[in-house]
């Protein structure tokens, strides 16, 4: 076994992942998976999509796979023009030759769609104007009953006469508004985006959906060594959440698999099939400020 194989297989180890979960997440096939783990790297198609392979197997198991790859390049060397150049190129299937007859049923489906929707356009306007005609003849005939049957008002001093102007209604205290939550992007250090989220003093919500297969998926609090709250391949269809009161780090396996929102606003997370490192920080107010309650009014806890 070489020493780019041994490493590979400890990190997915640690993970829990058995190849076939590897393979699920790459899409590589299992038995190129264990030529890398063993250092074989006969059956592989060349030194292009050994390095490809080996790339994607690090991002499934959270390893950086720029680093690997310059560690071991004496065992993963850059591929040659020549090499690429000569990778088998999928042959595009021939497009169909239209007939003339399908071109004519082409045209005459087109006119028809078109002058569909001009008459459709046509009935929406019409109804629309008619509607409308009928709504205000009904509030001229509405305002003069109004006007009709309306008494006057009595002034302040005939209230004071009677002793009933004295009466004050109370007003409606009006709820403060909520303050809608922000997300600003701050900077990015090595690998990781770093985001302030606002405003201060409200207990956030976070949540990284998987669609599309497996990811794996890991948060932590304060950064990429602190307390463990998830580290695992999360399945298809499924939704972690936690509220965001301190730091989280987020570091998932497949960006083009997951989606990282917080109140609901989507995280920029480059949608491609690769890692993605992102560090929440949420603003902290002053100590004698009176705590907010959560954003949305609802507090969501792990799961």
């Amino acid at each position: 076994m070489s020493d780019l194989g041994a490493l590979l297989r400890k990190a997915r180890e640690e993970h829990g992942l058995s190849l076939e979960d590897v393979q699920e997440t790459t899409k590589i096939r299992k038995r190129y998976l264990e030529a890398i783990e063993n250092g074989d790297h006969s059956i592989l198609p060349g030194t292009f999509y050994l390095r490809a392979f080996v790339k994607n197997y690090c991002e499934a198991v959270g390893l950086d796979a720029d680093e690997v790859l310059r560690l071991y390049q004496h065992e993963v060397p850059a591929a040659t023009i020549t090499e690429q150049v000569s990778e088998p190129v999928a042959a595009r299937a021939p497009r169909r030759v239209q007939t003339q007859a399908s071109e004519r049923i082409g045209k005459l489906g087109f006119n028809v769609l078109m002058w569909s929707f001009l008459i459709l356009i046509v009935v929406v306007v019409w109804f629309y104007v008619v509607s409308q005609k009928g709504d205000d003849s009904k509030g001229i005939d509405d305002q003069t009953k109004i006007t009709d049957q309306a008494s006057p008002l009595p002034s302040d001093k005939g209230q004071a006469g009677t002793g009933t102007g004295n009466s004050t209604a109370t007003p409606t205290p009006t709820p403060p508004p909520t303050e809608a939550t922000s997300l600003t992007f701050t900077e990015k250090k090595g690998k990781v985006d770093h985001y302030d989220i606002g405003p201060a003093n409200v207990v956030h919500k976070l949540e990284i959906k998987i669609t599309g297969g497996p990811s794996w998926t890991e948060v932590r609090k304060g950064s990429s060594t602190g307390e463990k709250l998830i580290a695992e391949t999360v399945q298809d269809g499924q939704t972690v959440s936690y509220d965001i009161t301190e730091p989280l780090y987020v570091n998932v396996g497949r960006a083009d698999l997951t989606v990282i929102t917080v109140d609901g606003i989507t995280v920029n997370d480059g949608d491609q099939a690769r890692s993605k490192k992102v560090l929440l920080s949420p603003l902290q107010g002053n100590a004698t400020d009176s705590p907010i309650p959560p954003a949305n009014g609802e507090s969501t806890e792990a799961p």
